[in-house]
């Protein structure tokens, strides 16, 4: 239970509390100051009488009960507060001290008599008897009571209105303050709901983005792979199947040197990868130097004239870039010694402002872009490897080929500077 329901509890007990013991508790102001006044009453009847209206007053309160909570009003309610009354107004004649429990008329109209215009009338009745008790008491003795009574009634009836209008509005604001927080506890319930959803999301998220992660991460240790240890072996392959077909020896202990320095270059990349999978050529230089030892050795693996130019002002990368690039020219080298059969290439590195761009050029066989699959035959990543090695650190990459026309590759990056 809430504070303010208990505020709420509070407040109608001590309602319950006024109503069921303030009429017992006037009645019996007014029988003793009765008592105390004695020379009021006049007969030994009238004292008779109004010991006779008292006691049928308190077997009336009985009949009608103690208040619980607010009464709805009724015919049942109607009868007991007409021959309460009368009984006042028969105590009122008898001693007009008995005006303290006629003013008990005012407490609970509204939960008693059925109707609004018969609550205002029995408001008025109460009304006409107290302001007849102010005035001296009836019947009235003196023609001067009679504008007495008729200010008393007056004065009633307007205090009564003002009562009424403050009881009114103190109702309403008592029904909108509920209305508030019944908005609010569903308000509450509502943004709790939100919440509890909010937060199962969240996990929801959380679980999605940890097996995005994770199958980002095959796909890079895959593509790194491809990138070193299968391109190594593609070139140790390619020295020994020399080897094989040709009977100098002098040239086979030549391709057999370049099979070793191809199996250590592949082991060192192995092992290097297995830490952080960050490339061996960028432990001791730059992009720059990683990329002209690259293009040197795939020149003189392949026999092909490659060259190797650097435009604009050199920066140190961030190394997730560097490596990045290097990959890219790598596979395109890669790509061009097995598909393209071109007599040279040209890679450009550019430092544009704020981007770097790559390009790969040769002179080969070209092809036709469109007909380019995800992934070639023999199991290698190829363009789109390329491609979202670039997106990955937020770059694009371009592909121009023709038949017979050769092709030329275009990656563009961000420049981001190495992490001091």
């Amino acid at each position: 239970m809430t504070a303010v329901d208990q505020d709420q509890d509070q407040i109608e007990h001590r309602q319950d509390q006024v109503h069921t013991w303030g009429v017992y508790g006037l009645l019996a102001v007014s029988s003793l100051l009765t008592v105390v006044a004695g020379g009021l009453v006049g007969s030994r009847a009238e004292w008779y009488a109004a010991g006779a209206l008292v006691l049928a007053a308190v077997l009336l309160q009985l009949w009608h009960g103690p208040r619980r909570g607010p009464r709805t009003p009724s015919w049942r309610g109607t009868v007991y507060y007409g021959l309460r009354w009368a009984i006042s107004f028969a105590l009122t004649w008898i001693n007009p001290f008995f005006g303290f429990f006629a003013a008990t008329g005012y407490f609970d109209s509204d939960e008693t008599i059925v109707g609004p215009w018969r609550q205002r009338f029995g408001l008025f009745a109460t009304a006409v008897v107290v302001a007849g008790t102010q005035a001296g008491g009836l019947p009235f003795h003196s023609f001067v009571q009679w504008p007495l009574f008729g200010v008393m009634l007056l004065t009633n009836t307007a205090m009564l209105g003002l009562a009424g209008h403050v009881a009114q509005q103190q109702e309403q604001r008592s029904r909108d303050r509920a209305v508030t927080i019944a908005e609010l506890e569903r308000t509450n319930t509502a943004l709790q709901q939100a919440l509890d959803e909010n937060a199962a999301l969240h996990a929801q998220l959380l679980v999605q983005a940890r097996e995005a992660g994770v199958a980002d991460e095959r796909r890079r240790l895959a593509a790194e792979i491809h990138d070193t240890i299968a391109q190594a072996l593609t070139g140790i392959i390619a020295q020994l199947q020399v080897v094989t077909n040709t009977p100098d020896r002098t040239l086979a202990r030549e391709h057999i040197d370049r099979a070793m320095k191809l199996a250590r270059h592949s082991l060192g990349e192995a092992r290097r990868s297995v830490q952080n999978l960050a490339p061996v050529a960028l432990e001791n230089d730059g992009l720059p130097g990683a990329l002209r030892k690259t293009v040197a050795d795939w020149a003189e693996r392949t026999g092909v004239r490659a060259e190797f130019t650097v435009t604009g002002a050199s920066e140190q990368l961030h190394a997730e870039l560097s490596a990045t690039l290097l990959r890219i020219a790598q596979e395109a080298l890669s790509n061009a010694s097995r598909h393209a059969r071109a007599t040279r290439v040209g890679v450009t590195l550019t430092y544009l402002g704020d981007e770097v761009i790559l390009d790969i050029r040769d002179d080969g066989q070209g092809f036709d872009p469109l007909a380019v699959r995800e992934r070639t035959g023999t199991g290698g990543f190829g363009l789109d490897g390329m491609r979202a090695r670039a997106e990955r650190i937020a770059g694009s990459l371009t592909l121009e080929s023709e038949r017979g026309h050769g092709t030329a590759v275009s990656a563009r990056v961000p420049l981001v500077p190495h992490d001091s």
